[in-house]
């Protein structure tokens, strides 16, 4: 069961992303990271997702292994969109530069691939870019994805819409008997605010039937060192000095220092949850036309994820 992965406080989670839905990148992703030693993959609430990741985990022969898919409110970052208005763009490149996903192409945005990171929206210099949220409908969706075997559910309680946030989390309540898992962060709430939140979200709730994803900085961790991390660990501190009968899953900016700057803040927590860092790492490899052909480029790809997976569970 999840809760005895868990419970060993060795929980590596690959974040695919909860608005990646590029069928092809998630199904190499889960299995380089399967092969590497992760064991619980969050995914986009979508079905054709879950059937990829499932045939992955086949492929690798890894039969032991979780999923969880995100689900958001509007304008949760996570499953917000890139939009460019062509009467204002110059075609400059600036933001298929930057983007970590390579979801734009010659100023056209790929809606599979863009995860909502708002780094192309930050370097136009025309604010040719603008987000439009694409949040999903649970009474279209929850169903489905329960009957394909989901593990866990994940809801992204951003943003300062509460009559939304607490109507959604109800129906997942309501609708949905396993694990869940609330990710939120301090952006827009203070520290007590955060802790409130989350207190009012697992009231009703069984002790320990519920991770914390306490995400620092959302879709930041490209870079690995101290500070991309630190965020993480300063919202998990909050979480933890709260008491919570929950589980804690550190993420927002989290990398390979991550395990390290947490023992060293004294942070007691479940698991990782490694995203922006652990595609990017691969992402050279995934994209090879021989992915699925030759045995170097898995090699290749093992040689780096694994070493990143070690550092939560060994």
């Amino acid at each position: 069961m999840l809760k005895d992965l868990l419970e060993t406080k060795h929980c590596f989670k690959l974040v695919c992303g909860a608005g990646n839905e590029d069928i092809e990148e998630i199904k190499r992703l889960v299995y380089i990271y399967a092969i590497a030693g992760c064991r619980l993959f969050d995914l986009s609430a979508n079905e054709e997702v879950i059937t990829a990741a499932k045939e992955a985990l086949n492929l690798a022969k890894v039969h032991d292994a979780y999923l969880c898919v995100s689900v958001g409110i509007k304008n949760d970052p996570h499953v917000n969109k890139a939009v460019i208005d062509y009467n204002r763009c110059v075609n400059c490149g600036s933001c298929e530069a930057i983007c970590p996903e390579g979801a734009i192409h010659y100023a056209k945005v790929k809606k599979s691939k863009c995860i909502g990171c708002g780094r192309c929206w930050k370097i136009c210099s025309r604010a040719a870019i603008s987000y439009i949220s694409e949040e999903k409908n649970l009474d279209d969706i929850l169903p489905s994805i329960v009957e394909k075997g989901i593990d866990c559910i994940e809801f992204h309680a951003m943003g300062l819409d509460e009559e939304e946030i607490f109507s959604k989390w109800k129906y997942i309540n309501d609708n949905y008997e396993g694990l869940l898992s609330i990710c939120t962060s301090r952006g827009k709430l203070s520290d007590e605010g955060l802790v409130d939140r989350i207190s009012k979200m697992i009231a009703s709730r069984k002790p320990y039937t519920t991770i914390i994803q306490a995400d620092g900085f959302p879709m930041s961790g490209g870079d690995d060192n101290y500070k991309s991390t630190l965020q993480a660990i300063a919202t998990a501190e909050i979480v933890q000095n709260a008491n919570l009968p929950v589980y804690l899953m550190l993420s927002g900016g989290t990398n390979s220092k991550t395990t390290e700057l947490a023992k060293m803040c004294d942070i007691i927590y479940h698991g990782v949850a490694v995203g922006s860092y652990a595609r990017k790492i691969v992402r050279r490899y995934i994209q090879r036309p021989d992915f699925w052909t030759n045995p170097n480029v898995l090699n290749d790809a093992l040689n780096i994820a694994k070493p990143l997976v070690d550092t939560v569970i060994l």
